[in-house]
C-alpha cells in the first residue's frame, strides 16, 4: 500500500482517498463534492505554477489547492 498526500500525484496518476485531516467549510464541500473515503480519484492536470491542480472524481473535475490537498491522504494506485 503506497500512502501519500492527494498533492504529491502526478498528472495521470489515480488513487483512493483513505482520510481527509480537515475540518469546517472546505471538508463538508469536498465530501459534498464525492471526496469520501475510498472514492477514486485521478490528477488531470497541474496548472504551470503547481497550483491549483484539476482532478477527476464522480464524474465532475474539480479544482484543489495545493494547501488543500496536502491535507487528504489516499493510498496510491502502484
Amino acid at each position: 500500500m503506497n500512502i501519500k498526500k492527494l498533492s504529491s500525484l502526478k498528472e495521470g496518476e489515480s488513487c483512493r482517498i483513505k482520510e481527509l485531516n480537515m475540518n469546517g467549510k472546505m471538508r463538508s464541500r469536498l465530501m459534498d463534492l464525492g471526496m469520501t473515503y475510498g472514492a477514486e480519484v485521478e490528477c488531470l492536470h497541474i496548472s504551470s505554477g503547481g497550483d491549483p491542480a484539476a482532478y477527476l472524481i464522480c464524474g465532475a473535475v474539480i479544482a484543489i489547492r495545493k494547501n488543500d490537498a496536502s491535507e487528504i491522504v489516499v493510498t496510491a494506485f502502484n
